[in-house]
């Protein structure tokens, strides 16, 4: 059950971070995405996959 739970956030995570068409836009997302779902930790690596996911 558990790794079912982190491969759904992971999802997550992928879907938010692709949001915005700057790179400032996704990492904020994305950030914002990993805050929910997994707090302070989850915040900076969806702020990271963010901004790495830009064009």
């Amino acid at each position: 059950m558990k790794t079912m739970k982190f491969a759904l956030c992971g999802g997550v995570l992928a879907v938010l971070a692709a949001c915005g068409n700057t790179p400032t836009e996704r990492a904020a997302t994305g950030g914002l995405g990993g805050a929910v779902l997994a707090g302070p930790a989850g915040a900076v690596v969806g702020g990271t996959v963010g901004a790495a996911t830009s064009p």
